[in-house]
């Protein structure tokens, strides 16, 4: 077989093995849908977010774009992470570095599933907030292609980020506390769990760096109200620039990748 089809092999082998992973299914899949539901539980007897006047939405709507972004950032970077750290140091990249498995059927394999596990999150997550806590979906279909384009771009870098900070843990059982960390981190000073102009103006600068910050408001010009755009850095969604950094993201990770992945561990 050639390396394409050996990847979509790999990619039904990779998306199995994941579902069979509890600690893998809660973490990343199921995470963004828990905290949707911990907002909107705690925060729905509490009054509408306001952005000027006639523009309001419930708590459940505020929060649904970055829990958005943030499935693509857990299922990209941190699940990836893990795992390929996690079968470098159990020898399973060794193992398979002495197969004919090209490297691209590998890559194809974790990126694939990554993007079939993100699809699939990001629907439960969008039938769960509107059925389940009642948030209005949008209807025009200039916002759902940029609902497309964003997210196969956030997958993208996540997924090359990922396989980049692989590297980082020099044992799989320290991957989690390596990279789960950074993730976190990121989600708190990129306006998923707080409103990212109230945070001081140097962590803004610190977020506007890294790419959840540019997939979280990207996500909020899809979902919010357009009045919504006044509270970002400018009073505008910059969603050009924000391309550009997550395009430039991909690139330095892909180059990363390059330079950093090997099948045997650095101290073999």
């Amino acid at each position: 077989m050639n390396a394409a089809t050996l990847g979509l092999h790999r990619i039904g082998y990779e998306v199995r093995s994941y579902l069979r992973a509890p600690d893998a299914v809660f973490f990343t899949f199921l995470f963004p849908v828990i905290m949707l539901a911990l907002f909107s539980v705690a925060f729905g007897s509490s009054p509408d977010i306001q952005a000027g006047p006639g523009a309001s939405v419930d708590y459940a709507t505020y929060y649904l774009p970055g829990l958005v972004a943030t499935g693509f950032l857990l299922s990209g970077t941190q699940a990836l992470g893990v795992d390929i750290a996690g079968e470098r140091s159990d020898g399973t990249l060794k193992r398979l570095g002495g197969t004919p498995l090209p490297v691209l059927s590998y890559f194809t394999g974790k990126i694939g599933m990554v993007l079939v596990t993100s699809i699939a999150q990001t629907a439960l997550l969008l039938v769960v907030a509107s059925t389940v806590f009642g948030v209005d979906l949008p209807t025009d279909g200039g916002a759902w292609a940029r609902f497309a384009g964003l997210m196969l771009l956030g997958v993208a870098t996540a997924c090359v980020l990922g396989i980049a900070v692989s590297a980082l843990p020099r044992e799989g059982r320290r991957a989690t506390a390596t990279i789960v960390p950074i993730v976190l981190v990121l989600q708190f000073i990129s306006g998923v769990y707080l409103p990212f102009t109230q945070l001081p103006d140097w962590l803004q600068t610190i977020a506007g760096v890294f790419p959840l910050r540019w997939m979280a408001s990207g996500m909020r010009s899809v979902f919010l109200p357009d009045a919504f755009a006044s509270a970002e850095p400018g009073g505008t969604w910059h969603l050009g620039l924000g391309a550009l950094v997550l395009a430039a993201w991909l690139v330095v990770g892909a180059v990363a990748c390059l330079l950093t992945f090997r099948w045997n561990r650095r101290d073999s």
